[in-house]
């Protein structure tokens, strides 16, 4: 994992105001994610399943979607789907974050409407301009 300082405290309270939702089941993995946006200052919602993942999205309305594609029950492609079709969720970029060989998903995937693929483990820098380009277009 590389190392980066923290955002400038005025910037962090800026983006304290941006929600992301994190959708991955496995704890560790989830707990990494979720400290580093919440380094990079971001407001962190998560979800362990792509049940829950799609109610969390309607209920919060996040910013972005960073979402694994492994899940129990329904995948995150399957979820990707479903948020897609529900306009009040359809506008939300969902990156893959995901241990998948994209080459295998990215097809299917991008028809369900994920913008991004980012593959397990993904350097904090390459995670933050990720999220950045996406939230820029917004």
């Amino acid at each position: 994992m590389d190392q980066q300082e923290p955002r400038p405290a005025h910037s962090r309270k800026l983006l304290l105001l941006i929600k992301i939702l994190v959708v991955e089941d496995h704890p560790d993995s989830r707990e990494i994610l979720t400290a580093q946006l919440r380094n990079m200052g971001y407001h962190v919602v998560e979800a362990t399943t792509g049940e829950e993942g799609i109610e969390k999205a309607q209920v919060y309305l996040p910013d972005l979607i960073v979402m694994d594609l492994g899940l129990p029950g329904i995948k995150g492609i399957e979820a990707t789907r479903r948020l897609k079709q529900n306009p009040a969720t359809a506008h939300i970029p969902v990156i893959a974050l995901t241990a998948w060989n994209e080459k295998d998903f990215r097809e299917e995937a991008e028809k369900a409407g994920i913008v991004e693929f980012l593959t397990k483990p993904t350097p904090r820098s390459h995670l933050e301009a990720t999220i950045d380009r996406f939230l820029k277009e917004k």
